[in-house]
């Protein structure tokens, strides 16, 4: 008898396939489709994020605002001239008087744009493109 059980197991088995391969089958799609909906919030987060990043630029606002008469282009400037000179800063408050900025203008201007730039991408931003001349 257990030939023939082990017959009718196998026969269910054959006749459970189909069955089973469709299941599988919708699965797979299943996490397709949660995988591309996934990576389209990611990317719709992604670029919100960077909408708001290029609003504040286009806003402006205090984060642009000189820093004890230094402005970022002024401040791109100077940085500019430094790295021109090997980015030799014991040259930096050479460099800043050049430009008309005193040696305790000069540190509180550093601090603070290097400050504003770590909380606001925005600055950074356009501290790149003034820093690059584009």
């Amino acid at each position: 008898m257990g030939l023939f059980k082990q017959m009718k197991d196998m026969k269910n088995v054959v006749n459970a396939a189909p069955g089973m391969i469709d299941q599988a089958q919708q699965l797979g799609a299943q996490a397709q489709e949660m995988a591309a909906a996934q990576q389209a919030a990611a990317m719709q987060a992604q670029a919100a994020a960077q909408a708001n990043a290029n609003q504040q630029f286009a806003a402006g606002g205090p984060d642009f605002e000189p820093i004890d008469g230094v402005s970022l282009d002024l401040y791109a400037e100077i940085s500019r001239e430094l790295a021109n000179r090997g980015y030799d800063q014991s040259q930096a408050v050479e460099v800043a008087a050049s430009k008309g900025v005193s040696a305790e203008n000069w540190q509180a201007a550093m601090d603070g744009w290097n400050g504003r730039m770590k909380t606001n991408p925005a600055v950074g931003q356009q501290f790149n493109k003034l820093y690059m001349g584009r």
